[in-house]
């Protein structure tokens, strides 16, 4: 019988910058791993990640893969009886029932097998862990510890539906479940799944998390243009930042916070490293590409009042703005050329070097020149 897959690994939170490659590279396993055992018809699958879980959800998975005939060729009809003797014993039986098939290359004593299909049930924890291994992520940002250290981070818990039914398996040490989690802080701590299907569907009515990365991304782009046209700018080139917000949140919500304007004496690109870079805001250009005393805010709480969180971020920004004024102008009082003795000390200047003609026609003192005879 032909199901949904759903495969779920919960996490404590997951490196942002590769989180996308990440889902895409985990569901990739599992499917390969299900193909290379007969056990999917389907030909691709959907990804989920969120900054605290990645999931795989296949369609049309076999409880059990068919049995497999497979014919093995063996050694030529004119090959020594001992090799043929031994490839018959491999195989249980006697020589005689040896079959000869006509090849291009000769005749060959060949012998048909069948392997029994593999279940589900037993193969499915091994396939998950041989996706792990196989994730793209450096040492570095290997959050797990001991027994439970993973490629992908530290492992909590995870869940395997398939249709209704708990698929049974350990991986890292953790049985599987059909029990995920919603929000961390506006949905539900714990959600049963009832089926496979359900997956998407309840951790955002429940959970209020929305799992699908890619729409997750629409969604902030979505409100990042909404809110820049209502403050009249724009944020500007900003696909880059938009990936790695979108591995920070759940359920993400935009709002607008105020850099003050004095900031502004500042050369636009230093205030634009230090919002993006260090604090992942989108900044807001106008028409003309002149940064705006504004600044957009992507967070992971819906609040029918943001005040508690723009004003907030508000007031972690402008130091780091008034920071890069101070030292602006502090570098503005001495001159680059005046620099150069304290950044190079005991250097002192060296004459320019002549030409080699001009040493040539003036050597060196108590140097001279000999006349050919």
């Amino acid at each position: 019988m032909q199901a949904t897959l759903l495969v779920e690994l919960l996490s404590e939170e997951l490196p942002p910058k590769p989180l996308g490659r990440l889902g895409s590279a985990f569901a990739e396993g599992v499917l390969k791993g299900l193909r290379e055992r007969g056990l999917v018809a389907a030909t691709e699958g959907r990804f989920f990640a969120t900054p605290r879980r990645l999931a795989a959800q296949i369609g049309n998975v076999l409880d059990k893969g068919e049995n497999r005939d497979t014919e093995v060729i063996g050694p030529s009809a004119k090959a020594p009886a001992q090799a043929v003797a031994g490839f018959a014993r491999k195989h249980g039986i006697a020589v005689e029932q040896l079959e000869r098939r006509e090849t291009p290359k000769g005749d060959f004593f060949s012998q048909e097998s069948r392997s029994k299909g593999a279940a589900l049930d037993e193969a499915l924890a091994e396939i998950v862990e041989q996706a792990l291994k196989a994730l793209p992520i450096s040492e570095n940002d290997a959050l797990g510890r001991g027994a439970r250290r993973s490629s992908c981070g530290r492992c909590t818990a995870w869940s395997c539906c398939t249709g209704r039914r708990v698929v049974p398996g350990s991986v890292l040490g953790l049985k599987a479940g059909n029990v995920t989690r919603g929000h961390r802080f506006m949905g539900a701590s714990e959600i049963a799944l009832r089926s496979a299907e359900e997956y998407e569907e309840r951790l955002l009515k429940d959970g209020a998390v929305i799992a699908d990365f890619t729409k997750r991304r629409d969604e902030i782009e979505r409100q990042l243009l909404e809110a820049a046209k209502r403050e009249g700018g724009s944020p500007g080139e900003h696909a880059e930042l938009l990936d790695e917000v979108t591995a920070l949140v759940e359920l993400p919500s935009v709002y607008v916070g105020d850099s003050t304007a004095r900031t502004l004496e500042v050369p636009q690109e230093c205030l634009i490293l230090t919002m993006r870079q260090n604090q992942k805001y989108f900044p807001l250009f106008d028409p003309a590409g002149k940064l705006l005393p504004k600044f957009l805010i992507v967070s992971n709480m819906k609040l029918a009042d943001p005040r508690p969180i723009v004003g907030g971020n508000e007031r972690v920004v402008r130091p780091r703005l008034e920071d890069a004024r101070f030292f602006y102008n502090q570098d503005r009082k001495v001159r680059l050329e005046a620099r150069v003795p304290a950044a190079c000390p005991g250097r002192l200047p060296q004459p320019a070097r002549q030409p080699a003609r001009a040493r040539r026609a003036h050597p060196a003192p108590g140097r001279q020149h000999r006349r050919a005879p």
